[in-house]
């Protein structure tokens, strides 16, 4: 039998078990709770490092690194402070961050010691220009969302809170934020050109 169709023991005959209770499963080690975990997020862990590394690769083994993290540290994930899923996709975007990081302090090491002491001079102020007309079209797009999905959105990526927090702070019950932060984030996209 191969993973996908793999149950957990445990589940029952109305469906399969939660991330959640999965996840407590892979905490007392069962390793078929783990199979099926990995079924679920693999796709939209590699997702996201994806878009953060964009090297097909590198974020095949940031993504297994980031399962193997999932499997050895599933204790420690708190269901009060937000939902699996989000517990997964920041330990996902913190290994790519880190890697990303760290590419690119070796790729400086290289640099200066091929490079010797004659080093590039930096132009402060094009990288300047170049950030302020990046937030000036940030700031832009924002302004054409709706209010609530404005609050929601800098909130969210601003002041670091969870969908709950958003949630709480706002007075709006959790599904209209989720649902307001999906459409402003795909507005936001749309007015930004990015592609996902």
């Amino acid at each position: 039998m191969d993973r996908a169709t793999a149950a957990p023991q445990g589940s029952s005959p109305e469906g399969p078990l939660g991330l959640e209770d999965l996840l407590s499963r892979v905490a007392r080690g069962e390793e078929q709770a783990f199979d099926r975990v990995y079924d679920l997020i693999s796709p939209t862990v590699y997702g996201l490092v994806k878009r953060v590394l964009r090297d097909p690769a590198q974020s095949e083994e940031v993504s297994q690194e980031v399962l193997v993290e999932v499997w050895r540290s599933a204790c420690r994930y708190d269901p009060r402070r937000g939902s699996p899923q989000a517990w997964v996709m920041t330990l996902a975007h913190r290994k790519a961050v880190d890697r990303v990081r760290s590419e690119q302090a070796a790729t400086d090491r290289e640099s200066r010691a091929a490079a010797g002491d004659t080093e590039r001079p930096y132009d402060q102020v094009a990288e300047e220009a170049t950030n302020r007309l990046e937030r000036d079209r940030v700031r832009r797009c924002l302004e054409n969302l709706t209010e609530l999905q404005e609050q929601s959105v800098r909130l969210a990526f601003y002041g670091g809170y969870t969908y709950r927090d958003v949630a709480r702070l706002l007075s709006t019950p959790l599904g209209t934020i989720k649902t307001r932060m999906r459409d402003g984030l795909i507005r936001l996209r749309d007015c930004l050109g990015v592609e996902w």
